[in-house]
């Protein structure tokens, strides 16, 4: 009966010609959508450039690197949704905002608690721009006597909290968005910008342990799987034309060049590298 049942199949195939293999399913093209969820602080309102965002608005005219990238995003064929989580004065966490409120510095929000849970949760992209409030919070505080006896080791307290708050920061954003790809852009020192050219030279060491030291917390989040984009090691950050008359808020210019660095690095195929351990950018002074 095995026999007759086997010629029966040959038989049948024959009947029906050549017998088609299984083909390999098409790769589906790359998706033409766009989610965009943006963290950050007067940087996402484009804050010094000629057409200043309302938070938490689209505006699709803004000069912000924001709005820019999502234009981009618009331009290469995407259905792109933009989610602008950022507000001016905005810090990485509760405890920093608390030490600048006591500071007058009158700080609304913080990443951690107002930014991070409300990502998108099917964002594809998201972008960080944390550390300079908290930088100028820190030196502002270590001003004011925060330090005490020893100032040093207070501020190293404060930078090795924010490290570990960069790394919560982006295990929320992570498990918010488990399929987006998080791009961070790092911090320039900040003794080297135009804002802080009257700065003694001691209260530009101090700004500048404070930028690198944060920069370090920053920079560790590459072995979460975040994209991080340096700022700290690039000679055009130090250019005064890109800065506005504030000398800290970036001009036109200025978020064009954010845009450049973080658009580049958006694409899950990018070539990216990690950031420089070591440059002369991080002892300018």
């Amino acid at each position: 009966m095995k026999n007759i049942c086997l010629f029966l199949v040959i038989a049948a195939a024959a009947a029906c010609g050549n017998v088609i293999a299984p083909t390999t399913p098409e790769v589906p093209a790359a998706s033409t959508i766009a989610v965009y969820s943006a963290i950050g602080a007067s940087d996402a309102n484009g804050v010094g450039s000629s057409s200043v965002c309302i938070p938490y608005t689209t505006c699709p005219d803004g000069k912000g690197y924001v709005q820019e990238i999502a234009r981009r995003l618009q331009a290469s064929g995407k259905q792109v949704t933009l989610q602008n989580l950022g507000v001016p004065g905005a810090v990485l966490s509760p405890g920093t905002q608390a030490m600048g409120n006591l500071l007058n510095r009158n700080i609304a929000i913080n990443f951690m608690q107002d930014e991070a849970p409300f990502v998108r949760t099917d964002s594809t992209l998201v972008t960080i721009f944390a550390g300079g409030n908290d930088a100028n919070t820190i030196g502002s505080a270590l001003k004011a006597g925060f330090g005490g006896s020893d100032p040093t080791s207070w501020a190293n307290q404060q930078i090795a909290q924010f490290g570990a708050d960069m790394a919560t920061l982006v295990n929320a954003v992570k498990a918010r968005a488990p399929k987006a790809r998080i791009v961070i852009l790092n911090l320039p020192n900040l003794a080297g910008l135009p804002y802080a050219a009257g700065y003694t030279t001691t209260e530009k060491q101090v700004l500048q342990q404070i930028a690198v030291g944060l920069n370090a917390g920053i920079n560790a989040t590459a072995s979460q799987g975040a994209i991080v984009v340096d700022m700290m090691c690039d000679s055009r950050l130090y250019q005064s034309y890109i800065f506005s008359s504030d000398g800290f808020h970036p001009n036109d210019a200025g978020y064009m060049l954010f845009a450049d660095l973080a658009y580049a690095a958006a694409p899950t195929t990018a070539l990216t590298t990690a950031p420089k351990s070591s440059c002369s950018y991080m002892s300018l002074y």
